[in-house]
């Protein structure tokens, strides 16, 4: 009798810390889908190299990091106050979008996300979008 406690005991604690565990660790909902139009969708990215990577890189940590982390995986200091998921820059998911979807949504923004077409030029938008493919 005293091994089926101990049993019992051990699988609602195993339960318990697996429940608290997928609780903390939950990712937030992505929001409603977000498309660019078709006309944004197909501009290619101007700036090419690793100087442009690197300004993209200095920009994004003066923009971007707070919210979508030092690794763009959408764990930045200001990510927890945020609602939805605020992107991970290194899924599968953002690959797949081309640079101009990228820059479109950089420029024109949604809320929780600002738009960065007043303050960040066209060439520093789209060094972002080179550094974020480096991730």
């Amino acid at each position: 009798m005293k091994n089926l406690k101990n049993l019992v005991a051990g699988v609602v604690l195993t339960t318990s810390c697996l429940l608290i565990s997928q609780t903390a660790f939950a990712q937030k909902p992505a929001g409603k889908p977000w498309n660019a139009p078709e006309s944004a969708i197909k501009i290619k990215n101007p700036t090419k190299g690793d100087d442009a990577v690197k300004e993209g890189k200095d920009i994004f940590n003066q923009n971007c990091k707070s919210c979508h982390g030092a690794k763009g995986k959408g764990d930045g200091t200001k990510a927890e106050k945020i609602d939805i998921s605020c992107g991970d820059f290194t899924s599968a998911e953002t690959a797949k979008k081309t640079d101009g979807e990228l820059f479109w949504k950089a420029t024109e923004g949604r809320k929780p996300m600002p738009s960065y077409k007043e303050k960040l030029s066209d060439s520093e938008r789209w060094k972002v979008i080179s550094y974020i493919r480096t991730l």
